[in-house]
């Protein structure tokens, strides 16, 4: 979803640019620049958690008695 925003607010500026409205432009970039920081975050918040889920289920497997 954030990437299709990010699309979608990224080609209004783009058009906004050409046509030369800055304000608008300015606007839908400073909207851009943000989806893009919270999906990076995100990003980054998945990766740890996924990190940590697979070691803690490593953990587990190497507990259980054979």
């Amino acid at each position: 979803m954030y990437g299709w925003a990010t699309i979608i607010f990224l080609s209004l500026a783009l058009v906004a640019a050409i046509l030369r409205f800055m304000g608008i432009a300015w606007v839908t970039l400073e909207i851009v620049w943000i989806l893009f920081i919270i999906g990076f975050i995100l990003l980054v918040i998945f990766l740890i958690m996924r990190r940590a889920s697979s070691a803690a289920q490593d953990q587990e497997y190497r507990d259980k008695p054979r």
